[in-house]
């Protein structure tokens, strides 16, 4: 299965969206930390409803721990991001990959771009800076299940 992960998020509604979507489709979210607002925040529960009990949701203190968790375990890294090469439609998922969506106010820094396996771009309009965050991984995660059988797994649960 492909992992989610949201680095430093800032936006409390939008975590709480895609803790729903990580639930739903049966992924793990990894929130690493700091975030923007306190994880018991209300928007957070009322964004994520009772899907919140049904998710599951790692914390990792910070960028470091995430790493460590990552690298120990051997999950490629595939970053989202607007300065992508590779289209995400174009990009060959793998089952053990973890989506990275970076911070919505301002993306990840470079030394995280650098440990990115894979760097990835939604194709838009130029005069557009970006998609929201929850609807950017809804997409992607989408494909990346399509291509690696996720939601055949779903479908037999």
């Amino acid at each position: 299965m492909i992992d989610l992960a949201l680095y430093q998020p800032d936006i409390a509604q939008n975590t709480g969206t895609l803790i729903r979507l990580a639930a739903c489709l049966g992924t793990t979210l990894h929130v690493i930390g700091p975030a923007g607002f306190d994880l018991s925040d209300r928007n957070l529960k009322r964004a994520g409803m009772d899907y919140i009990e049904l998710a599951t949701v790692v914390r990792h203190v910070g960028w470091t721990d995430f790493e460590l968790f990552a690298s120990a375990a051997e999950r490629r890294l595939v970053l989202a991001t607007t300065q992508g090469a590779v289209p995400y439609t174009e990009f060959a998922f793998r089952d053990g990959d973890i989506l990275l969506m970076g911070r919505e106010s301002a993306g990840v820094p470079e030394a995280v771009h650098q440990r990115a396996d894979g760097r990835i771009v939604i194709p838009m309009r130029p005069d557009v800076r970006s998609i929201n965050v929850a609807l950017s991984a809804a997409m992607i995660m989408g494909e990346g299940l399509r291509q690696t059988g996720g939601f055949a797994r779903l479908q037999g649960a």
